[in-house]
């Protein structure tokens, strides 16, 4: 049995609580109903706004410098030469339907990088300049071993309609600006999945298939700091680079373990070691007992663990109201013994989130889409986001708010406006929202359906103009639609009270009067842990008179 000793501590197990603690989904195409890869991403963070990232083609001069600004802080690391020709990138995914992700695991913090490249800059500087996943593994580990890695340990996922991959990647701390790392590829027919811990663990040393690649000194390195010092073949990156915890196994490997306990029925033999740290790890992938849409990848982002031994819905945790959401900090203290909080995939802090479909026999204009939202993807609509486009839509725009800026035409906000409503009476409000949400992803799933046929009779310059018209147009509906349903969750829930309904309207007397609400009030065992009370049962049991003194 392999077991450590399950801990928890402040500063690791909030890993997931952290600038950009995130989720990474995959389907590879195999694994697909479509036979596209599928990829998710929810980048998680108290201080990230949500907003779509654009940067139009363009040649340059020989002699550009390209500015390196760290993701999480904006602050300048320095300037690299400048590709001569960079593609079009539209949020993590590039023209050419090549799509990178990502989630941090921290790791070792003594091997924290000096280097120029942070993990943000590493990713979109990469789309810029590669076509396919194989181009960009070797573009990242090109720019690292020049510019060095200024990050901690991260997992990528890269991703193109024909394959998809895993690269963990870690610094060597301050006196060597470079990284080790390793880099899997997903068997066609198997998902996978990564969140805010090292995945990858023994690796084959000489793949002839060319599916598992590494940095040369990725083992030696690990020997000279006393990370490994048993047989090569017995490596596990994973182990030696990784920080484990119950924070790392359970808020992060449970997420993993959610997605596949989703599509295979054997999961709960791994729940030991996501609860416990015991028996053999997660693994990197697995194979799926139905084919995967994009719509299904969706749906797995609004996960709170539903119908598993971790449903945030059923402990004491969510109220009167079946709450899946904690605020932070996840651990907490009582009598000296210290606690934890779920950490699952839907969380109310993201910024923004995404499923990228990557199809190979499709128009060039519709070869990759960005299902984006913002915001909690529980509650989001995701909107399609084409590889084609020539600049985001101006609800999801940078510079259309910030997090300081409320503003009513930003989907971000207006996203806000009706997630934070529900995170108080959520078994109430969640029916409202799915009566909008659900209807709106499906027409626009199926308009995105008749799509590739008729874009693949268009001139390109045709096909690229209705594209950027199909994804600004869903944009605006969704936001206006969206600030509509907030005010609507207000009225009808103010107060406490929850306003009766006929033919679509709120109701009223035959005078015209509002018609008196529905008084929701709270599940029984709320009021069971009233009555239970030591300090407040006995005084609020109410005083019931005898009849003869009622007369």
């Amino acid at each position: 049995m392999n077991t450590f000793r399950y801990i928890f501590t402040a500063a690791a197990s909030c890993m997931a609580a952290t600038a950009l603690a995130c989720t990474g989904l995959i389907a590879a195409p195999g694994a697909t109903a479509d036979g596209s890869t599928l990829v998710t991403y929810a980048a998680d963070s108290h201080t990230l706004y949500g907003e779509l990232y654009h940067s139009p083609a363009a040649d340059h001069p020989k002699g550009t410098m390209r500015k390196v600004v760290e993701w999480d802080t904006g602050k300048l690391l320095g300037e690299i030469p400048q590709a001569a020709h960079t593609y079009t990138t539209i949020g993590n995914m590039n023209e050419h339907g090549l799509a990178i992700t990502e989630s941090t695991w921290g790791g070792r913090h003594e091997l924290a990088g000096s280097g120029m490249i942070d993990y943000g800059s590493l990713i979109y500087i990469t789309l810029e300049r590669a076509r396919t996943a194989r181009e960009a593994l070797k573009v990242m580990t090109s720019l690292v071993d020049t510019y060095g890695y200024a990050s901690e340990g991260e997992s990528f996922t890269i991703a193109d309609p024909e394959e998809v991959w895993i690269m963990e990647l870690i610094g060597k701390g301050k006196e060597d600006k470079g990284a080790v790392w390793v880099a899997r590829r997903v068997p066609d027919d198997c998902i996978s999945g990564h969140a805010n811990h090292s995945r990858i663990h023994r690796f084959p040393l000489n793949d002839k298939s060319g599916h598992t690649i590494y940095s040369p000194d990725v083992i030696s390195f690990a020997r000279s700091k006393g990370y490994f010092s048993g047989k090569d073949e017995d490596f596990s990156f994973s182990r030696a680079y990784a920080v484990y915890d119950g924070g790392a196994l359970r808020g992060c490997d449970g997420r993993v373990w959610s997605f596949y306990n989703r599509y295979a029925s054997d999961m709960d033999k791994y729940l030991s070691w996501v609860l416990k740290g015991e028996g053999e790890p997660l693994p990197l992938w697995i194979k799926p007992e139905t084919k995967l849409t994009a719509a299904d990848m969706k749906e797995m982002m609004r996960d709170h663990f539903e119908g598993t031994p971790m449903d945030m819905t059923l402990d004491a945790g969510a109220g009167a109201y079946k709450v899946p959401y904690r605020w932070r900090p996840l651990t907490y203290e009582v009598d000296s013994v210290t606690y934890t909080h779920e950490r699952a995939i839907a969380t109310q802090q993201t910024g923004f989130s995404l499923v990228a479909q990557l199809r190979k026999d499709v128009p060039e204009a519709m070869k990759g889409i960005l299902w984006f939202g913002v915001d909690d993807a529980n509650t989001c609509v995701y909107i399609p986001m084409y590889s084609c486009l020539t600049k985001a839509p101006h609800e999801f725009a940078v510079g259309n708010g910030d997090l300081y800026t409320l503003k009513w035409d930003a989907a971000f906000w207006v996203t806000n406006f009706v997630a934070n409503q529900a995170y108080n009476r959520y078994s109430q409000m969640i029916p409202d929202i799915r009566a909008v949400q659900r209807p709106m992803e499906q027409t626009i799933e199926e308009e995105v359906a008749t799509l590739y046929s008729e874009v693949a009779d268009l001139d390109p310059e045709v096909a690229v103009n209705l594209l950027n018209n199909h994804a600004s147009d869903w944009s605006k509906r969704y936001t206006d639609r969206y600030r509509q349903l907030g005010e609507y969750l207000f009225v009808k829930y103010l107060d406490g009270n929850i306003k009766k309904e006929r033919d679509g309207k709120f109701a009223r007397t035959e005078t015209g009067m509002p018609e008196s609400p529905e008084f929701g009030g709270y599940d029984e065992r709320y009021y069971r842990s009233i009555a239970e009370d030591p300090d407040g049962g006995e005084r609020l049991k109410l005083l019931i008179l005898p009849e003869e003194e009622n007369k």
